[in-house]
């Protein structure tokens, strides 16, 4: 059975935070909603600027069409985030 593992690298322009306190909101809401609706893990990789932040999202399956529809569903809910602004993304298949 093959594995396909998936990353997707959102970079974040989050205009409004003013202080690594409101970085934290708004990126601890997009962290919980991904993993509980897409069942994915996900990771804040930095940097501690109030304004950016870089968002890991990963899942695994054993059909490369399933990661890619997993992974651009979940790149939807970051680009529909209205505190934030989407950089930009990128998807990798390993």
């Amino acid at each position: 059975m093959p594995v396909v593992v998936g990353l997707l690298t959102v970079d974040l322009f989050i205009s409004d935070a003013l202080t690594l306190k409101d970085r934290r909101r708004v990126v601890s809401s997009l962290l919980d909603r991904l993993a509980n609706n897409h069942n994915v893990a996900v990771a804040d990789m930095g940097p501690d600027r109030p304004n950016q932040a870089t968002l890991a999202i990963t899942t695994v399956a054993n059909d490369e069409a399933h990661v890619h529809r997993v992974l651009n569903a979940a790149l939807q809910l970051v680009e529909g985030e209205p505190r934030a602004v989407c950089e930009a993304g990128t998807i990798e298949i390993i």
